[in-house]
């Protein structure tokens, strides 16, 4: 694997050939170096040809933390489900994913071979954004988030990927985003008519050994040839 930086993202390249691509969001005050580590803990095999795009947030004041400024997806006003939301933000860093993703496809990589994954409000955005494009994913894989703007998802939501692969994943000891927010969250997309594989570990906010082996073997099913 070979590692290449920007002012915009960080990027694993495979050794080989690029046959798909996996654009991955951090968290709230992380940046793209955040999960680069996980890339070889995944088992995935020198051959498996997937470069993995973790991109940087903008660095803007975060209200929930006394407007102090930091790498955000969007500001967050409170975690209230029925609080008010930074809509603009959202929509903002989604389409900066689907300009990640037309980006891939000039690079040769179809849209059934591009993986949209993120942590927390990464992730977050990263169901909006992968709900939202207009040609079928390979799948959604959403860690430790929540669903903000679940009524606009209901309205924006595009059939083509109305039933990609999705995994969802929380910490049952998660003191941020607490279980019943994943789960709710979780409920909100089923009730879209989703299929959502649902996994919870021992956990606090965060990610797990047995998490990262499900996600590697989850990338081999939605990624196979």
């Amino acid at each position: 694997m070979k590692l290449q930086e920007s002012t915009d993202a960080v990027i694993v390249q495979p050794d080989g050939p690029v046959r798909a691509s996996v654009i991955w969001l951090h968290g709230l005050g992380a940046d793209g170096h955040d999960f680069v580590p996980i890339v070889r803990e995944l088992g995935l095999g020198p051959d498996a040809g997937i470069r993995f795009i973790f991109p940087h947030a903008t660095v803007r004041p975060v209200t929930l933390n006394g407007g102090m400024p930091m790498r955000a997806w969007y500001d967050i006003v409170s975690l209230d489900r029925k609080g008010k939301m930074d809509e603009k933000g959202i929509l903002d860093s989604v389409a900066r994913v689907h300009a990640l993703i037309e980006a891939e496809r000039k690079g040769g990589v179809s849209p059934g071979r591009i993986v949209i994954a993120g942590f927390s409000q990464g992730g977050a955005i990263a169901m909006h954004a992968a709900l939202r494009y207009p040609d079928r994913l390979a799948g959604l894989l959403a860690l430790s988030t929540y669903l903000p703007m679940s009524e606009s998802l209901v309205r924006d939501g595009n059939e083509a990927n109305r039933h990609i692969p999705i995994l969802m994943v929380h910490g049952q000891y998660d003191a941020v985003l607490t279980l019943d927010i994943g789960e709710w969250s979780r409920d909100q997309l089923t009730a879209m008519g989703h299929t959502v594989e649902w996994k919870a570990y021992p956990m606090a906010h965060e990610v797990c050994m047995e998490e990262i082996q499900r996600i590697g073997a989850w990338l081999k099913e939605v990624l196979a040839d």
